[in-house]
């Protein structure tokens, strides 16, 4: 047996689920990280406010609105993302920020955010 065909052979033990749980995980712990830093206790954080208005600047929603908005989703998301409930809901709305991020935010970061985009897009179209 070739070290190719031994490789093929170790990579088709690899549940399918155990993947599909990482590509969730992974991506998720990306976004609760980042929503953790921006409150303290249950109270956004004064900090946050600041960077919607002045870094995080997104056409036709007003600051404040963005922060609220980016907040929850980065707290509820992720959840129910690891979770699996509503996991393709989840994973197009993570999506969509990662978008939002790319082009409005920071659009010189599309490795990372084409890293992000890869495994929630393949979460998306797997999910059952």
């Amino acid at each position: 047996m070739t070290v190719f065909a031994k490789l093929t052979s170790l990579c088709d033990r690899i549940p399918a689920d155990l993947v599909l749980f990482l590509l969730r995980v992974f991506p998720a712990l990306v976004f609760w990280q980042s929503g953790r830093t921006k409150v303290e206790g249950f109270q956004i954080k004064e900090s946050t406010w600041f960077l919607f208005e002045h870094e995080y600047v997104l056409p036709l929603i007003p600051s404040d609105v963005a922060a609220v908005l980016a907040t929850l989703a980065e707290h509820l998301l992720p959840v129910a993302l690891i979770l699996g409930v509503v996991t393709r809901l989840s994973a197009l709305g993570l999506l969509g920020m990662t978008a939002v991020i790319q082009i409005f935010v920071y659009p010189d970061a599309w490795m990372t955010h084409g890293l992000w985009a890869a495994a929630l897009l393949a979460v998306a179209v797997q999910a059952e």
